[in-house]
């Protein structure tokens, strides 16, 4: 019997397992069991009710620095790198990547390999009653998935896209195909302002990503056809995560006298135009969906708790007071872009207000430290960046920070929960993830169909 071929023991098996759905579906739960991954809670917004299943989206696109960073920097000439152990020692490879954590960065948690995991799980698997129960469930995941969610409580909000992890664009094959699952620009050590982070090496600055990014679609053009090639674009996703380098390296160091010239109003002022102008020249290019991310707390991270000799790991006020200048600016700068910008959807989301929260509510959310870095050496090990494996902390689950500057890849998943439903804190507006993506974005076809109307 050849293995594709459906026998009769297989339809049985199929039959009844449809019988022990109909069952199952009719049950009504007793209580919510909730569990947790790593072994911290995730339940404080479980009983809001979630909104409408997301349209698919066709691929997401990064922009921004370390935050996101999957290994643009592995092939530059910079001190900024995470291409050795122990970063990614968490990860699904156990390998580093080039990505600045224990484990994932926030858009890994948003972009879920469920297509290749079917393959996978297909090609390994040869006995024909797995195949019939691999075939059964395939039929009627979409219906048992929030049966199984509410009776278990399970929460995977922050993996719908079902997308691959975006590769990065200096390390992708070139692949036009490959490029319309996603791409991730993020160079570690970039910032808005073209100059921030020099001092560390090579890196891909913020323009210059929007330059990449341009280059992509003048590909995507020539193989797709301009009309298929705006429906792509339009359709998808863009995620920005960048400006503490901005401040880590050029306006909190005082580079060039820029803190006699710029107050820092103005300065985050300066920052927010900037990427006002950038995000135009994405629109003008046919981007719609924009997810632009405030800054975190970096007055928190261990590098400045060192530094400005924190007595007792609290954080520094007065650099916590500037992140919290420029993300009011980036906010109200969104809600500008939205109402100049025809069909733009764009969403704002308040790192810091998510990350102070999981500082406030520690215990709820399992962490035991949140002023000391997983990896590092010195007090808080904030005096020297993560060299080594020996540096390292064995568990990183229980602590925020993983190293100076950048989260563990726990506290990334929250702020992902966030971003895509407002899980645990409800940080972006003025809507989120999944509400954004749930919009239908108007098409090519929309604007002829237009202006053949007007005619």
């Amino acid at each position: 019997m050849e293995s594709s071929s459906f026998s009769f023991p297989c339809i049985q098996i199929i039959t009844l397992l449809i019988f022990s759905h109909t069952m199952f579906s009719s049950v009504k739960p007793v209580a919510v069991i909730h569990f947790s991954e790593d072994l911290y809670t995730r339940s404080r917004n479980a009983s809001v009710s979630p909104p409408p299943p997301p349209v698919p989206v066709p691929a997401l696109y990064v922009i921004g620095d370390s935050s996101v960073d999957c290994g643009t920097n592995n092939f530059l000439g910079t001190l900024a790198r995470a291409d050795h152990l122990p970063y990614g020692r968490d990860f699904d490879t156990h390998r580093p990547t080039g990505r600045f954590s224990n484990g994932r960065v926030p858009v890994d948690f948003l972009d879920e390999v469920l297509d290749e995991m079917s393959t996978c799980l297909l090609d390994e698997v040869f006995d024909e009653i797995f195949k019939c129960v691999l075939i059964f469930f395939f039929l009627i995941f979409m219906q048992i998935e929030e049966n199984l969610n509410h009776f278990f409580g399970f929460n995977q909000s922050a993996l719908r896209l079902g997308l691959p992890f975006a590769p990065s664009y200096l390390g992708q094959s070139g692949s036009v195909q490959d490029m319309m699952h996603g791409l991730n620009y993020a160079s570690a050590g970039a910032g808005i302002i073209f100059s921030s982070g020099s001092e560390l090496g090579q890196h891909i600055s913020f323009s210059q990503q929007i330059q990449q990014v341009m280059d992509t679609f003048q590909q995507f053009i020539l193989t797709m056809g301009e009309h298929a090639a705006a429906d792509h674009i339009s359709n998808s996703v863009f995620y920005i995560s960048i400006g503490t380098n901005d401040f880590i390296h050029y306006y909190l160091p005082d580079v060039s006298g820029v803190q006699s010239k710029f107050f820092a109003w103005m300065f985050t002022r300066f920052l927010a135009q900037t990427m006002k102008q950038e995000i135009k020249n994405l629109y003008n290019a046919n981007v719609r969906r924009v997810v632009v991310m405030g800054l975190a707390p970096i007055g928190c991270a261990p590098y400045y708790l060192w530094q400005y000799n924190s007595q007792n790991g609290e954080c520094i006020k007065p650099i916590n007071n500037v992140i919290l200048e420029f993300n009011f600016v980036m906010r109200y700068t969104v809600e500008e872009l939205n109402k100049e910008l025809v069909d733009a959807n764009i969403i704002f989301c308040d790192a810091y207000a998510g990350s102070m929260d999981i500082l406030k509510n520690k215990d709820q959310y399992g962490f035991t430290y949140t002023d000391t870095a997983c990896c590092g050496l010195g007090r808080y090990n904030g005096w020297l960046m993560c060299l080594s494996s020996g540096m390292a902390c064995r568990n990183a689950t229980n602590h925020l920070w993983w190293d100076q500057f950048h989260p563990t890849s726990a506290v990334n998943e929250i702020l992902a929960e966030n971003v895509w439903s407002g899980l645990h804190n409800k940080m972006c507006y003025p809507m989120n993830m999944q509400q954004m993506v749930a919009q239908r974005v108007k098409t090519s076809d929309d604007v002829i169909n237009r202006f053949s109307n007007q005619a």
